[in-house]
């Protein structure tokens, strides 16, 4: 029996912990949110996202979800300290989300259509956490974390269970619904066939998440922090730059120049394809399920 090299045992053995970690929504840390004197942090980042409405920023956190303030604090939306996991954008003031209420269990498939001030719970409540969610061609494709399944639906309600994997995070092709990648231990897998089947990981890049907004511009973070970008939709990478702050927690982006990402010490945000970054938001120390 073949042996795999010790670099990919050690990453899978990482996953592995990650994903535990994910899972567990029993756990009792303290909120991030404010209290008496004192300031509001965000710590435990799973997803980003810009409203195409008024490209307000949206932080999907362990405790809620959050936006900047006039001043550049972190603002709860909503009332909802949930842990939200897969969080993403799918339209104006319209997203979804999995995760795990306070009280423990699973969410499953969650929509707002008030850019996350209310939720509504659509199917898989108690069933499925989605660890990655992405919306394209009208379709929410998802990881379903729980049972290890890449699955899809057009209607939030029937869905179509694909492919058996371990995976960080999924990536839907913006001109082929057929095509969506997922991170994994080995490196990025492929499909062709809207996830039911993937071929076996591609290294060189050990890619942690990953952001398709444009044919040309396949966008990923590896498990260092470091932000790379692909024309040719995965097949080969150019690093474009190392993110402050080291682990990723979550990258989305929201064109070929807008860029979003989250690691230990910052949300950060670049407009000219990740050649600089400001920061939007900062993180709390040690915070976050990281891999690596």
């Amino acid at each position: 029996m073949n042996k795999r090299p010790a670099a990919v045992a050690a990453t899978a053995l990482a996953l592995a912990l990650v994903l535990a970690a994910c899972s567990d929504s029993g756990d009792s840390e303290e909120p991030t949110g404010k209290s008496a004197g004192a300031r509001t942090t965000v710590s435990h980042i799973h997803g980003l996202g810009v409203d195409p409405t008024d490209q307000r920023l949206y932080v999907a956190t362990h405790e809620g979800v959050y936006t900047p303030d006039a001043k550049g604090e972190p603002e709860l939306v909503g009332n909802s300290r949930d842990d939200f996991m897969g969080f993403t954008v799918a339209g104006a003031k319209t997203f979804y989300a999995s995760g795990h209420p306070t009280s423990g269990g699973n969410k499953g498939l969650i929509k707002s259509a008030d850019a996350g001030k209310t939720w509504k719970s659509l199917s898989l409540s108690g069933e499925s956490d989605f660890h990655a969610l992405d919306f394209a061609h009208g379709t929410v494709y998802g990881y379903d974390s729980t049972n290890g399944l890449v699955r899809t639906t057009k209607d939030g309600v029937s869905w179509k269970d694909g492919a058996r994997l371990e995976a960080w995070d999924i990536a839907v092709s913006p001109t082929d619904p057929g095509v969506v990648l997922a991170t994994t231990a080995e490196g990025v897998s492929r499909s062709g066939d809207g996830g039911t089947t993937f071929t076996h990981g591609q290294r060189p890049v050990m890619m942690a998440f990953l952001s398709w907004t444009a044919k040309d511009a396949l966008h990923g973070i590896d498990t260092s922090g470091a932000l790379n970008r692909s024309t040719d939709g995965g097949t080969t990478w150019q690093k474009v730059a190392t993110l402050p702050g080291g682990q990723p927690q979550a990258l989305t982006a929201v064109s070929a120049a807008h860029v979003l990402a989250a690691t230990q010490t910052g949300v950060f945000e670049s407009k000219d394809g990740g050649k600089t970054f400001k920061k939007r938001l900062a993180v709390a120390s040690g915070g976050g399920h990281v891999i690596g």
